[in-house]
């Protein structure tokens, strides 16, 4: 699971990482007990919501089939994760209250029942919604029981060529013991007779992860009517390729979950790589967390695989074949625009479009004018933050690059250019962050090669992640230095920033390329202490200065001053920054939050929250930005960056905020409030007790607008007014 794969990256909302989520709850008497809504149920309600977009008609059934293979994927990662975090803890005595005061051993329970309905339901929605629509839309995956002949020959003559040699079939006898069965693997549960002796026999059989989980049927190209079958359904109908002599008596699907939760106790450690990479191998061999098995497995082939796992009942899943939908993202590929979301093109930034026509576009002369704000993926990652490090790494006045690399792409023109400066006698300095979950081997293969190029690598400060998004340049200009910066609220990752919806500022401020220049100085010596002038940073001064403008908005509001809060983020679940929203609540301050994923406020609670209002945008996006406004008393302070209300961003994490000075920018991230918060945008609404409630259409039956298609119409209407073609 690398950065390569764009879906997986943040698992389209997970955003899983340590476990140190469970803590206490913080003991405020002027509030009630039971103010949190569950996180793990609250993610688990995310994942409902992008469930319900597969199950939406008015949807292309493509992008509906992609997401029920965000889902499957998404459902792994909780339970590689979370639910792994949450078994280690009662294993090793550390089971402490969760946010809702409950012990994790409870909290497991519920997820169990939940996500049992949950797999029950994706399940369904791909045999009842998703796969009739794909079968009227031309796309058929089907069963080699309804083959004809022809059909069969010829998929008998590709396995015979291109599968048969991969298998590796394993007996499970006394003389061979139940193998190991690797994470997220598909396998055949095999039971065949041996006929000279009348024994039953059991075997085990790995569906290959190096051959694509759908087959095509047909030898033609043509796209208007593909026919694909399972290669978990082609395999099982050749067994007797597999076992010559002996006879087939059944076989069925399973899959396994295992904990893929990493440790590294980095005080214990004299190399992090070194250390991590052993971890790395241990997590191959995590124990099993969840079983999933098809409904129809006969009791004696399920308790055998249960008793060799050692599983409980309450982690085995019986579903409807075929298992695993993540699958489904093969058929991305098809070529039927038809059935996909219409294609968009990212435009350029008009602030960084050259004043003169067919002229060359001069990335530090456009930041030299004004900050440019950038809002991706609607605007250009390539022509604006990849052009902006390209353009650093080939100018002869640039002297330093400094970057942080928390996730990137497999084949990644932003390292490159790190490559090429230092290549061409820049220094270059690149906090790579190898504790990335799922991130880990890609970042220390990275970390390597840049360090073989000259390129001073470091891994950032002992106990913590560096997940802040920067990059600051020195440029000599008329024998000064200048600073020129980026702070952004996504990864440097070309292929995420095509789905990832983030905002980017591009500056030449004197002031941060000040704050950053001391940052990354911080980052690459010692400790974060010192604090900042247009910079909120993690871990020590992040949250104290929320709070700080969170109580600030209450203080005015009392005063009678304009007061008002607005955060975007993908999940909210601290305590202390919670608990200050409530209390700015009952003061009269109206709060707006808009959330991707996890969220435990209760919003809408008489005498506690009825002045919180909590909204979710899930759609063809995945909305990724960070940013905190206040009002201010009528002077408007904005901030955007990578951070969430967790407890790791805010105490666990090196994360920055940057302040949004140009009124421009202010007013740009007003109106995208509106426009989400708005009665006529299609959103989902939560209610006080965690119920979330979708809201696609008016009452007389119309579409409400689409905020995605809104912001990609209106930026691109901002480039024609300008002029510019392009």
């Amino acid at each position: 699971m690398s950065g390569d794969n764009i879906l997986l990256d943040s698992n389209f909302g997970s955003d899983f990482d340590d476990d140190d989520e469970i803590i206490e709850i913080l003991d405020d008497p002027s509030l009630p007990e039971g103010r949190y809504l569950d996180r793990e149920l609250s993610w688990l309600a995310f994942n409902t919501r992008v469930l319900e977009l597969a199950e939406d008609t008015t949807l292309p059934v493509l992008e509906r089939t992609n997401f029920l293979a965000i889902f499957s994927s998404n459902l792994d990662e909780f339970f590689m994760v979370r639910v792994a975090g949450l078994k280690r803890r009662i294993a090793t005595g550390l089971a402490v209250p969760t946010n809702i005061g409950r012990k994790p051993v409870d909290v497991l329970g519920d997820i169990s029942r939940a996500a049992h309905e949950l797999q029950l339901r994706h399940a369904r929605a791909y045999q009842d919604l998703v796969k009739p629509a794909l079968d009227e839309a031309g796309v058929h995956i089907v069963t080699w029981d309804s083959l004809d002949e022809d059909d069969r020959a010829r998929l008998s003559e590709y396995f015979s060529t291109q599968i048969f040699p991969v298998l590796m079939p394993l007996a499970v006898d006394p003389a061979h013991p139940f193998p190991y069965i690797s994470g997220l693997s598909l396998n055949l549960s095999i039971r065949v007779r041996n006929t000279k002796i009348d024994k039953e026999e059991f075997a085990r059989l790995k569906v290959p992860q190096v051959i694509p989980r759908f087959i095509r049927v047909d030898e033609t190209e043509d796209e208007t009517n593909v026919r694909l079958i399972a290669l978990e359904d082609l395999i099982a109908n050749h067994l007797s390729h597999l076992f010559p002599g002996m006879e087939v008596l059944d076989h069925h699907v399973f899959r396994v979950t295992r904990n893929e939760d990493v440790e590294v106790d980095e005080d214990e450690t004299e190399n992090l790589i070194q250390a991590l990479e052993k971890e790395l191998l241990r997590r191959r061999f995590g124990p099993p967390i969840r079983l999933e098995v098809t409904e129809d497995m006969d009791d004696r082939t399920l308790e055998l695989i249960v008793r060799e796992l050692d599983v409980t009942e309450q982690e085995v899943y019986r579903l409807p074949a075929p298992l695993d939908l993540s699958g489904l993202f093969d058929l991305a590929k098809i070529d039927r625009p038809e059935l996909h979301y219409p294609k968009r093109v990212p435009t350029t930034s008009v602030a960084l479009q050259p004043s003169e026509p067919n002229a060359k576009p001069d990335i530090f002369k456009a930041i030299a004018r004004q900050d440019v704000l950038l809002h991706h993926p609607y605007e250009s990652f390539a022509t604006s933050v990849q052009a902006f490090l390209e353009q650093a790494a080939a100018d002869p006045h640039v002297l330093a690059i400094k970057q942080t690399l928390y996730r990137t792409s497999g084949d990644s023109p932003i390292v490159e250019a790190l490559i090429d400066a230092a290549e061409a006698g820049k220094q270059v300095l690149a906090l790579v962050e190898i504790k990335a979950r799922f991130d880990e081997q890609a970042n220390i293969s990275w970390a390597r090669k840049l360090e073989k190029a000259g390129v001073h690598v470091v891994y950032g400060l002992v106990g913590l992640k560096t997940h802040c998004k920067l990059a600051l340049v020195i440029r000599r200009e008329k024998g000064v230095l200048r600073h020129y910066s980026h702070i952004g609220t996504g990864n440097y990752n070309p292929k995420t920033s095509r789905i990832y919806e983030d905002f980017g500022l591009l500056t030449a401020d004197d002031q941060v390329g000040k704050d950053l220049t001391r940052l990354f100085n911080e980052l690459s010596g010692y400790a974060i202490e010192k604090k900042f002038k247009r910079l909120l940073v993690a871990p020590l001064h992040l949250r104290k200065g929320l709070l700080k403008r969170i109580a600030q908005e209450a203080s005015n509001v009392e005063q009678g001053l304009p007061a008002g809060i607005r955060i975007k983020v993908n999940s909210i679940v601290d305590e202390a920054i919670i608990d200050a929203l409530y209390r700015a609540s009952q003061a009269g301050v109206p709060v707006e939050i808009w959330v991707r994923g996890i969220c435990a406020i209760k919003p809408g609670v008489p005498g506690l929250s009825e002045n919180i209002t909590v909204r979710s945008i899930v759609g063809r996006y995945l909305e990724h930005s960070r940013i905190f406004s206040f009002v201010n008393a009528g002077e408007p302070e904005t901030w955007i960056g990578s951070a969430d209300m967790m407890h790791r961003n805010l105490d666990r994490r090196v994360e920055a905020l940057v302040r949004l000075t140009s009124t421009d920018h202010l007013r740009e991230i007003s109106e995208l409030f509106d426009l989400a918060m708005d009665e006529n945008t299609m959103s989902w609404t939560l209610g006080p007790e965690g119920e979330w409630v979708r809201r696609s259409i008016d009452a007389d039956g119309n579409p409400l607008v689409d905020l995605q298609d809104v912001v990609m119409k209106q930026i691109t209407k901002r480039r024609k007014r300008t002029g510019i073609s392009r």
